[in-house]
């Protein structure tokens, strides 16, 4: 059985499951096995044990974990909420032991089969091997767009674990390499002859190949997938056209980190149904960035920050935009670890979401821009559609990266309504973020000026002239024009709807009131405004 941490498992629970209220001392032993004790069991050996403690609840499990600490458990899962907790948190902490609270309402047996998923996890199963299969054909079809050449990902045997789309472009070595499942004999001992594996073992940055017309050999790129020391494959680029472009290897240098988290997730033999997205989990709270962040080794104590890229309306309504959503994750993952190795990636109520920790704050913003440009630059080259991105402002550390989420998506928000492609951070939409906020504050306030608001019900004529008047700037003879009407209608409508509602125009005060219930009256009619 392999070891695993509390935070191991903790990062598999789903959002709101439970909570780890204390963490267990650094010199408790690492979780070992899985126990499930009720209030019944007299004499229990829990060492080195994950226990969770079922049939009792807050006050009533003391008896219970005052018997579990004779011999002390790295951790326990309780069910109650933590004020009737607070005397077992005090015993637990003397031992060194760990306390998970679990909502009440959860399920003991879901935490017990991703408690065993992590502890004693399953064998290369087919389902795991699917979806790893599924995955490194999205990278290597990603990275063939990318690079204009044919992809192929091999293990450290030479085995054929994915490749880009077959073309007519593709040399003897590759079409015999997919039929085959494996490069050829032959062309393994070309290549170690001309230095290519020597190399490839070396280092860690792409190599170059030259062609081989000879013997059927076009150029080719290639990068060796590392996990600490060890190699776990390769992957190859050979040219389809005229060669390779400036990018190709930053593009290589991405994809080779997101095919070695996959290749690694494999072979550690994690249960790929139980995993939660980490870009929620990071974004939900400090506790969970926390657990994430230990149990993916991902640097924690210097500054991160969030990327939204979002698809168009027209994107999002076409009948392949749930492929084109996984596209574009995949775009953004490569790039994105090409940028920072510990980057994250995955979907964020349907948008892609980049986290990017452990920064250099002082150069980060316009190194963030250019990133979320090129992504957004190869989302309309390569894939057809056109993405817009928004760069939140920088968190302090990564367990402080929920506090921007929200203005992120503010943001986001606000370039979706901008140029098609449009790239921004905080300092490009500021003002328009927080007049966002006003109006979304006055739509949640049950309170409204009666005569402005009686004015919008039962005038639409007034009410139209004073919404173009005021997306005009005041300017009587913009609203005249766009309206279509002469100056002194426009100046007498005005002037009747200010004396209606008593609202002087002219004062920056009762301007903001009117514009608020102006916006809110547009937004629910057929009548153009400001949305």
């Amino acid at each position: 059985m392999a070891a695993v941490t509390v935070d191991d498992i903790l990062s598999d629970l789903p959002l709101g499951f439970a909570s780890l209220i204390l963490r267990p001392a650094p010199s408790a032993p690492a979780i070992e096995r899985f126990l499930i004790v009720d209030a019944d069991d007299e004499s229990v050996q829990a060492a080195g044990a994950f226990v969770l403690l079922i049939g009792v609840r807050g006050r009533s499990a003391l008896p219970t974990l005052r018997r579990l600490l004779k011999d002390p458990p790295p951790v326990v899962a309780v069910k109650g909420n933590r004020e009737d907790l607070a005397e077992a948190e005090e015993l637990l902490q003397a031992a060194g032991s760990g306390l998970l609270l679990v909502d009440p309402a959860a399920d003991w047996d879901r935490l017990l089969s991703i408690a065993k998923d992590r502890i004693q996890p399953r064998s290369y199963e087919s389902e795991v091997l699917t979806l790893l299969e599924e995955d490194l054909f999205a990278i290597a079809q990603t990275t063939a767009r990318l690079t204009s050449s044919h992809v192929l990902i091999e293990d450290a045997a030479n085995k054929v674990l994915a490749y880009s789309t077959v073309t007519n472009d593709i040399d003897e070595l590759r079409k015999a390499s997919i039929l085959s499942r494996r490069g050829p004999r032959k062309y393994e001992l070309l290549l170690k002859d001309l230095g290519a594996y020597r190399e490839l073992h070396r280092t860690r940055q792409p190599v170059r190949v030259p062609a081989r017309p000879q013997d059927g050999l076009r150029e080719r790129v290639a990068i060796a997938l590392f996990a600490g020391e060890r190699i776990m494959g390769y992957i190859w680029l050979q040219e389809t056209g005229e060669g390779f472009g400036p990018d190709v290897e930053y593009v290589l240098t991405g994809s080779a980190a997101r095919v070695s988290a996959e290749l690694i997730r494999y072979r550690n033999q994690q249960s790929v149904h139980m995993r939660e997205d980490r870009v929620a989990r990071i974004l939900s709270g400090p506790a969970e960035a926390a657990a994430s962040a230990h149990s993916g080794k991902i640097p924690s104590e210097r500054p991160a920050a969030l990327l939204l890229i979002g698809m168009s309306d027209a994107d999002s309504r076409a009948d392949d935009a749930a492929l084109k959503h996984g596209e574009l994750a995949n775009l953004a993952s490569i790039h994105a670890a090409a940028y920072k190795a510990s980057a994250v990636v995955g979907q964020f109520n349907g948008d892609t979401a980049i986290i990017l920790p452990d920064l250099q704050s002082s150069t980060a913003e316009a190194g963030l821009r250019a990133l979320a440009e090129a992504v957004v630059k190869d989302a309309r080259k390569h894939l057809g559609i056109i993405p817009f991105a928004a760069v939140g402002p920088l968190a302090p550390d990564l367990l402080s990266i929920h506090g921007v989420t929200g203005i992120t998506e503010a943001l986001l928000a606000c370039v979706r309504n901008a140029t098609p492609g449009t790239v921004a951070t905080v300092d490009d939409f500021e003002a328009e973020i927080l007049y966002r906020e006003a109006v979304r504050n006055f739509h949640g306030s049950p309170f409204r000026h009666r005569s402005m608001a009686a004015l919008l019900q039962e005038d639409a004529e007034l009410a139209a002239t004073l919404q173009a008047y005021f997306d005009a700037c005041f300017d009587v003879s913009e609203c005249a024009k766009h309206m279509n009407l002469h100056k002194n209608t426009v100046y007498y409508r005005v002037a009747k709807a200010a004396r209606v509602t008593g609202l002087d125009f002219g004062n920056p005060r009762d301007s903001l009131v009117a514009l608020l219930h102006l916006q809110e009256w547009a937004a629910s009619t057929d009548n153009p405004g400001r949305k």
